[in-house]
């Protein structure tokens, strides 16, 4: 089990490299929430697989927590983003 958690982390951390280079490039304010939200959606699957490799359930509620203020994090931003940039 510990290559396929090796495997995962190593993943993780490529996607989030990308994710990290579309933050920082992106063309447009949309994109870099974007961005934001799916690098936070990594970092809860990062702690996932902590909880998995170390069989410690008592992490699960933050996880839930985190994913649930990223989202509406970046739902927010992104209705003012677009609020601001002359929509409704």
């Amino acid at each position: 089990m510990t290559v396929v958690f090796t495997v995962v982390l190593v993943l993780l951390c490529a996607a989030g490299a990308l994710t990290l280079v579309r933050l920082l490039l992106g063309p447009d304010t949309l994109d870099r929430i974007a961005a934001l939200d799916v690098l936070v959606i990594l970092i809860v699957a990062a702690a996932a697989v902590y909880v998995a490799i170390h069989r410690d359930s008592s992490n699960i509620p933050m996880l839930a927590a985190v994913a649930l203020i990223g989202f509406v994090g970046s739902a927010t931003a992104s209705r003012l983003a677009e609020r601001r940039r002359g929509g409704r």
